[in-house]
């Protein structure tokens, strides 16, 4: 069986994760040998240094490693965005309420896409931000400056929404900024020449396994139920469910970047490593082989097949 060595740092990627191992075991003739790598400057070397062949999340800091002159290949990206919610005081009934108030912003991650968002939504002169790392309130606990009147609004993982709606908080509908989201998988690119009919069948796995979550619910639950509930430290099938729709409510079974996403994540990189700004993000990518499955009919064929009732 050949192998593929997958690298990721968060535990909340796990559902994905294993479901792609699983698909790629049954269906396509690969092992996928799952890596946690920790901490990030560890994760960010992984890469380079051989750790593994493949990861999945993170990727910012890749243009900063082209405009050194590594070659990298992004090649799936299976997010629609964020997926992130805003958190908001009970008075704020829309967006303009946010006026004169003060956004959250979690540290980690992408913080610069609040930016974007403020921007987007013409507010970026009338909200202010304050930095609030997870060391200060918790993994994601952003939302605990609100319930002490420090700010009117956070951006947050829907995993983490319980506890800021049990405090009283709400959830407000607002569009989405485009960004590359979790789940965006990325090679170097003298491995994916070597390998590229290799590649080929993992995307074909990953594909299989981002509709095998979209369509066949309780079969991708079963997977997540195993190792994923284990790393998430979930202890409730209940809990395990609600973390499982959040995650699926961000998959799209076609794994294209849209242009905006693609720009828009290439801004928020340039924020964090100025050097990258003489790259063109577009060298970075490489579609080829969702388009030929996509052209193929693979893609619309498999979601036909798991869709059957």
């Amino acid at each position: 069986m050949r192998r593929i060595r997958l690298a990721y740092r968060d535990d909340d990627r796990t559902p994905v994760i294993f479901c792609i191992r699983e698909m790629a075991r049954r269906h396509y003739d690969i092992e996928v040998e799952v890596i946690q790598i920790k901490p990030t400057q560890d994760y960010e070397a992984a890469l380079f240094n051989g750790a593994c062949d493949v990861i999945i999340e993170h990727l910012e800091y890749l243009y900063d490693e082209a405009a050194r002159g590594k070659r990298v290949v992004l090649f799936s990206a299976p997010s629609r965005g964020g997926n992130l919610e805003l958190v908001v005081s009970p008075r704020v009934a829309r967006p303009e309420d946010l006026k004169g108030g003060t956004m959250a912003v979690r540290t980690q991650g992408q913080p610069h896409a609040v930016a974007l968002w403020l921007e987007m939504m013409g507010l970026e002169r009338d909200v202010r931000t304050a930095d609030v790392p997870d060391k200060e309130v918790g993994r994601w606990g952003q939302w605990k400056k609100i319930v002490s009147g420090e700010c009117v609004a956070t951006f947050m993982s829907s995993l983490y929404l319980p506890h800021a709606l049990a405090a009283g908080l709400k959830v407000l509908e607002v569009p989405e900024i485009p960004i590359v989201g979790q789940y965006a998988q990325a090679c170097l690119a003298e491995f994916a020449a070597a390998n590229s009919a290799l590649v080929m069948d993992y995307v074909k796995a990953s594909i299989h396994a981002v509709c095998l979550m979209l369509y066949r619910r309780e079969e991708a639950l079963e997977i997540a139920a195993q190792e994923p509930m284990r790393r998430m430290k979930i202890a409730s099938r209940e809990e395990l469910e609600r973390q499982f729709d959040a995650i699926v409510k961000s998959l799209k079974p076609k794994p294209y970047p849209t242009p905006q996403a693609i720009a828009n994540t290439f801004e928020i990189a340039v924020l964090d490593y100025p050097a990258a700004r003489e790259i063109n993000p577009m060298s970075l990518w490489d579609l080829h082989w969702v388009k030929q499955l996509d052209d193929s009919g693979f893609i619309d064929g498999l979601v036909a097949n798991l869709a059957k009732p």
